[in-house]
């Protein structure tokens, strides 16, 4: 039989099976997090967030072209780009494990396979292909734009290639596999740089092969050497060499005064100079060690020349173009990734740590004729440090997730123990122990879990022993038996894979030891480097792909291992045979069977239509203040993609600190005129206010706002505090701000209702709620007092309350967005007021909801919305239209509520949200459909306590909050019924009410 025939029909099979799979299920339009801004930005060739992925965008804008012009189905066929390279990946895959299969066989005498060992090849090839196919991580990154297909195809490629390079290492001419791996390698670095982690694998496979005499000490020097290897491509070629680069630049610049980027391109040419030269002296000298070396050096730096691309629209100016890296110095940044914390490795403080020392770290900025060194940063000495610190971030509650996680006391430091037990509990069995889990033995729910026991757990569907590990098994509500996330896969791909590393070990040590490093080194390797703190917005089980990919080869090896034993059984034949099917069903149709309804997006738009409806919920010519990832990246594509509203300028204040952001908001782009941010570029570089602090000089009331900024700005020292180290610096005068309100202009530009006008203050009067103004809130400041109500001011309902800079009680909401409006008709903590006639347009005529009711699988990023779409959204229109006598409209509202929104409740916190539209309903008659939601809602409620009771000596402080949210979601359904006729529903209220109560003891 032909073994390559075979080997290549079968790969491509399963390569096939697998990008069918993913273009059917996946997302038609764009999805959460960063693929809007990658879909929006490789449509138009724009620059994303550090440290950028060029080749990624550069081959997705590719995929673009097959949308035909469609500009809504270019998220489609770049999502269909991401499946693509994940079928490849299979594809790779298949052939690794064949390759490492078929090395534990000998052929027979004539140079052929026994049919046999060709069964137990092929089973072993297609069954951990599949298995990695339809696994949940990585079928997850195989439906959307995203970096992580692309990265995992690159690594399946070089694995491959490595074991190419094996098979064919004595022939003439092997080590150009050597080369083309190093091609790969400096390709991925434009996609993402998970791929360099297969670097010590490699080493340890041509020291394998190469070396006369095998030994331990070789072996571990081998690996040291990939090591080695892998660092002088992180930091010696990505970083260094662009390093080098902008110092030349500097020189050239500064000191020769010659023109920005000759000092750049001086070092491009020298470096390629050196290279040439080095191999034509290898060849000459026949040195082959060297030659190959600097052969593969050059073409890591060839592929890694993806990154021109970032400079290149740098500097074309496009409208996504983040961190502006035009010039060898933001370039540096750029890859630097100065603009996101770094975490503490070896060394470092506890999180209760105090500084004790600050030293400044410098870089250089771009000025009209020369680069002006300033200060960037700094770096800090503290009190206690320790070895491997673990629980070190002080920042967004961190602090009070540690003491609990840890059991510390009021006051009590973290021990090196204490740092350790954090290690291995929560960032290795947590964060990374749980997602091998949900890949391999089953999964709860897609519930972000933050280490408590109903939400985002593994299980594994054997009652038995789930209720041993994680309990109340025999309490489950519906809403996990019928979660589409709840997958169980009994361990069957789990165990298949440990017998199969097991066996591998056994037959082929070495090549079991390059798995298992590339097992290592994508997974434990990972959490050891990113040292993760407590409360991650989302779960990062993306980041663990190579390391589930390492261990689907040995699940194809396991049917291998299943295969010979039984082989000692039974007829060989029939044993390989009856092993491969049934470790077909056990792992892949198991796993394709569990994860297809929650993997399946293709009825999904929530993100792309919830994106619309910010947009639209803004006047023409806006301003919209965002906040995070999700209600700024989905905006973005709408409007660079699908042109939506590109007359609402979207103004990110996670970004707004920066200075490049800063001054491209002072830019037109599309539709959208510049902000009225009138403060010169030179007053707000980088270096330059960057923070200033509020020091108090007792100024009484309330100050105009003009007179502020012309302080916080003023470059005379006697409008500035003096330091302790005698230097001047701009500062917050007064948190008592106000500023005068052209009445006139308000009513032209009909910033506030006609109804409302007689409310117009004559000044705006507030108090400043931080002790410190950056750029983003110099920036809103600066429009406040510039715009004189030309543009509609709004935050987007998902804002934080502290970025409003204590402008809450002129907040008014509009749909998904507050409008800054000049008026006094809001009650102090009465909640926001609502424009009901403007919200009820929006929603009536010019939202969309994403298929939430229809959809059979919501993701978590969709389902979290329901409560603001329901209580503050939907709600309190409704609500305020009733209040104004408009049943009609309050009852219309209420309705699309009821239709619109998702029949089952995903979360306690919902039950409460959907009080205002229950009030509703019953106040205009819809008592049917009142009481279904409250019914809905009880069984829900009922379930989930019941849980939580089971789970009594488990619980966490998420379980008693969700009771304590369950008894104010029965106290506020009490008093809602308690005005209508339904008493026999009001009892059942009152009835749980008093039950829980007693049962959880919080009478």
């Amino acid at each position: 039989m032909n073994y390559t025939k075979i080997n290549n029909v079968l790969g491509w099979t399963c390569a096939i099976i697998a990008t069918v799979t993913y273009m059917l299920t996946a997302e038609r339009s764009t999805s959460w997090w960063d693929c809007g801004e990658f879909i929006a930005s490789a449509y138009k060739m724009q620059v994303v967030h550090q440290p950028g992925a060029p080749l990624f965008l550069m081959i997705q804008n590719i995929f673009s072209n097959l949308a035909g012009g469609d500009v809504t189905r270019i998220a489609f066929w770049m999502n269909v780009g991401s499946g693509v390279c994940s079928g490849i990946t299979i594809l790779f895959l298949f052939w690794t494990i064949t390759a490492l299969a078929r090395k534990v066989v000998t052929k027979s005498i004539d140079g052929e396979y026994t049919s046999v060992d060709l069964i137990k090849i092929f089973g072993s090839g297609l069954v951990g292909a599949l298995a990695y196919a339809f696994s949940d991580t990585f079928w997850f990154s195989a439906v959307e734009s995203e970096v992580y297909a692309m990265s995992s195809l690159c690594t399946a490629v070089v694995f491959w290639g490595i074991l190419k390079w094996e098979n064919h290492a004595d022939e003439p001419g092997a080590d150009r596999w050597l080369i083309l791996i190093a091609y790969v390698m400096g390709l991925s670095i434009g996609v993402h740089l998970l791929n360099l982690l297969v670097i010590p694998a490699i080493a340890l496979v041509i020291y394998f092969k190469r070396a006369k005499t095998i030994t331990s000490k070789g072996a571990i020097q081998s690996f040291l050497l990939g090591v080695v290897v892998l660092a002088v491509i992180l930091w010696g070629i990505i970083q260094y060499s662009v390093k080098f680069a902008a110092y030349f630049d500097l020189f050239f610049v500064n000191t020769l005064g010659l023109g920005f980027g000759t000092g750049f391109t001086f070092f491009v040419v020298l470096l390629v100079a050196l290279l040439a030269y080095g191999i034509w002296y290898s060849i000459k000298k026949v040195k082959p060690i060297l030659n190959i070396v600097l052969i593969s050096a050059s073409f890591i730096i060839f592929g890694y020349s993806s990154f021109a691309m970032i400079m290149i629209r740098a500097k074309a100016n496009p409208t996504l173009n983040n961190s502006d890296p035009e010039n060898a110095f933001t370039f540096l940044s750029y890859l630097g990734r100065e603009q996101y914390a770094s975490e503490p490795l070896f060394k470092g403080p506890n999180f209760d740590s105090k500084i004790t020392g600050v030293e400044p770290t410098y870089s250089y900025r771009k000025d009209k004729d020369k680069y002006t060194k300033i200060q960037t940063g700094s770096t800090y000495q503290y009190d206690k440090e320790v070895l491997f610190p673990r629980v070190y971030s002080n920042r967004d509650g961190h602090p009070g997730y540690y003491q609990d996680y840890l059991r510390l006391g009021e006051g009590q430091s973290p021990t090196f123990g204490d740092n350790l037990k954090f290690f291995l509990n929560y960032q290795i069995g947590h964060m990374y122990g749980r997602y091998f889990l949900w890949n391999f033995a089953g999964r709860q729910n897609d519930q972000q879990g933050h280490g408590t026991y109903t939400e985002g757990n593994w299980i594994s569907g054997i009652k038995p022993i789930d209720q041993m590990l994680v309990g109340g098994q025999d309490a489950l509500p519906d809403s996990l038996n019928t979660d589409p996330s709840n997958n169980k896969y009994f361990f069957l791909p789990l165990i298949i894979g440990l017998i199969g590393a097991f066996w591998h070990f056994g037959k082929r040590q070495k090549d079991a030891g390059v798995v298992g490093l590339l097992f290592f080194f994508t997974g434990l390797a990972i959490v050891l480097y990113l040292n993760q703190s407590p409360l991650q917005p989302r779960e990062r089980d993306y980041a663990y792909a190579g390391s589930f990919y390492a261990f689907a080869i040995w699940i194809g090896l396991g049917v291998f291992a299943i295969a010979d034993f039984l082989g000692k059984k039974m007829n060989p034949k029939t044993a390989a045979s009856l092993t491969t099917g049934v470790c077909l069903l056990a792992a892949p149709v198991l796993l394709a069977k569990e994860n297809w309804n929650d993997h399946d997006r293709s009825h999904k738009l929530t993100a792309r239509d919830l994106a619309k409806d910010y947009l639209e919920s803004c006047a023409p010519n806006a301003i919209l203040f965002t906040y995070g990832d999700n209600d700024t990246y989905p905006l973005w594509y709408v409007q660079e993609v699908e042109g939506v509203r590109t007359d609402v300028r979207v103004v990110n204040l996670s970004l707004l600190s920066a200075d490049w952001y800063m001054a491209q908001m002072q830019q037109k782009v599309n539709d959208a005129d510049a902000l009225p941010i009138n403060i010169e570029k030179e007053k707000f570089k980088k270096g330059i206010r960057d923070v200033m602090y509020y020091q108090d000089v007792q100024v009484p009331g309330h100050v105009d706002l003009n007179l502020v900024l012309q302080i916080m700005l003023s470059d005379d020292p006697k409008n500035k505090a003096q330091l302790t180290s005698g230097e001047f610096e701009n500062f917050l005068p007064t948190k008592n701000l106000a500023l005068a309100v052209d009445r006139n202009a308000v009513i032209q530009n009909k910033t506030v209702p006609k109804e409302w006008e007689s409310s117009i203050p004559d000044t705006l009067a507030w108090t400043y709620n931080k002790n410190y103004v950056t750029r983003a809130e110099l920036s809103i400041l600066s429009i406040l007092a510039n715009n004189n109500w030309k543009r509609p001011i709004y935050f987007a309902a998902t804002v934080p309350n502290d970025n409003y800079l204590g402008l809450d009680k002129y907040l008014v909401q509009e749909g998904f967005a507050y409008r800054l409006m000049p008026v006094q008709v809001a009650k102090e903590n009465e909640g926001s007021l609502v424009n009901a006639d403007a919200a009820y347009t929006a929603i009536t005529k010019k939202y969309s909801w994403g298929n939430m009711a229809t959809s059979p699988y919501l993701d978590p990023e969709s389902y979290r919305m329901i409560g603001l779409i329901t209580n503050s959204i939907l709600g309190s229109t409704a609500t305020q239209l009733l209040e104004q006598g408009k049943e009609k409209e309050a009852k219309e509202i209420a309705l699309l509520a009821y239709e619109k929104m998702p029949k089952r409740v995903f979360l306690m916190r919902d039950a409460l949200n959907y009080t205002p539209i229950i009030n509703i309903l019953y106040s205009v008659g819809e008592t049917q459909k009142a009481a279904d939601i409250v019914n809905r809602n009880l069984l829900f409620l009922k379930q989930n306590m019941a849980y939580y009771h089971a789970i009594a000596e488990t619980k966490t402080e998420l379980e008693y909050a969700n009771i304590q949210t369950a008894l104010r979601t029965l106290g506020v359904y009490k008093s809602i019924l308690s005005q209508t006729k339904d008493t026999k529903l009001q009892q059942e209220v009152e009835q749980l009410e008093n039950n829980y109560k007693k049962q959880f003891g919080l009478e």
